[in-house]
């Protein structure tokens, strides 16, 4: 096997490293800077250029080299190479070859162009590691045009009425997403520090990313009338978001396309947007990459290994320690 399943991660003997492990090790090949993919211990990481410097922001003073897109770099006797995951800026799926047998590790993906992150390009391959978080066929995301629309409509009429609109997204992918959709004109982005953070360096990056304001201690609401502001999932409710007296919420996950989700949320709107592939994303993506073997790893994983399986696929489950960023209980 090229790519074998271990307590500390996914790993590659011929190369004697680890793809995204979660138990510290020497050297670690990293997909995307989501924290349950890299993380803090290990002795040297391996990530593209464009995701180096968020992982470097959220994991301090490491030991980081970078690959491009499509390079090829020899690891002992694996040949190693980082194609676009459409994720979140900078994502990758990591393609190892070996004496000419080559598998693909995903990550974490989506096949939709979000217009920000790098597209998504499919990996020929002969085995497959393939993420299912959203492995239902309830899971049918909404095209993004229309996303975007009702996004706009929504923070329209909240400043139409003077109401404040706050929305809960993930600091990195999700919450710029949301900015890049936004239209400005209609009045003032101002941000939770979480997620002006990331903004602030992905933006150095040259990430087109809209003109926004760092909500701050001594911010008052009303010299804000009308905003929308952008704000991780756990500030939803909080002290912090009391400021923003009688401000609309709304949540933007793939969650939202479940009402028991949506009603314990408890916000105003739901948005069905996942920085993650639907059931037919998921079953392109796989089918694009002409693998015969599946692994799924992270979310419906025991009925996604069943319907791979009635396609013809050989079809097995790994263990993880993945979670998702976009699980409906994160923060």
């Amino acid at each position: 096997m090229v790519l074998s399943f271990t307590e500390r991660g996914i790993y590659c003997a011929a190369g004697d490293f680890y793809i995204d492990p979660w138990r510290p090790v020497d050297r670690a090949l990293i997909t995307h800077g989501h924290a349950d993919h890299a993380r803090w211990g290990m002795k040297s990481y391996l990530s593209t250029d464009a995701a180096a410097p968020v992982i470097r922001m959220r994991l301090g003073d490491i030991n980081l080299e970078t690959i491009a897109y499509g390079e090829v770099r020899r690891i002992g006797d694996a040949d190693v190479s980082f194609f676009p995951a459409g994720h979140v800026p900078g994502s990758a799926q990591i393609r190892v070859e070996v004496g000419g047998e080559v598998w693909v590790a995903s990550g974490d993906y989506k096949v939709v162009d979000d217009g920000l992150s790098e597209a998504f390009e499919p990996v020929k391959c002969h085995a497959f590691i393939t993420e299912c978080t959203f492995g239902l066929p309830v899971f049918n995301w909404t095209p993004e045009p229309e996303v975007r629309a009702l996004l706009n409509a929504w923070w329209q009429s909240n400043a139409a009425l003077g109401r404040p609109s706050i929305i809960g997204a993930y600091s990195l992918g999700k919450a710029q997403r949301i900015l890049a959709a936004l239209d400005p004109a209609t009045g003032p982005i101002l941000t939770h520090s979480a997620v002006e953070n990331t903004n602030v360096v992905l933006r150095e990056q040259g990430y087109a990313l809209p003109d926004t304001i760092r909500v701050m201690p001594d911010l008052k609401a009303k010299d804000h009338p009308g905003a929308l502001i952008v704000a991780p999932p756990s500030a939803l409710g909080s002290t912090w978001s009391r400021r923003f007296t009688g401000a609309s919420t709304a949540f933007a996950s793939g969650w939202m396309a479940m009402r028991g989700v949506r009603r314990r949320r408890a916000v105003d709107r739901g948005f069905v947007m996942s920085d993650h592939a639907d059931w037919a994303g998921l079953n392109t993506a796989i089918a694009e990459t002409g693998a015969e073997r599946i692994f799924v790893t992270h979310g419906y994983t025991s009925v996604f290994r069943q319907w791979l399986e009635s396609q013809g696929y050989d079809a097995a489950i790994v263990e993880t320690e993945y979670d998702g960023d976009d699980a409906e209980d994160a923060a």
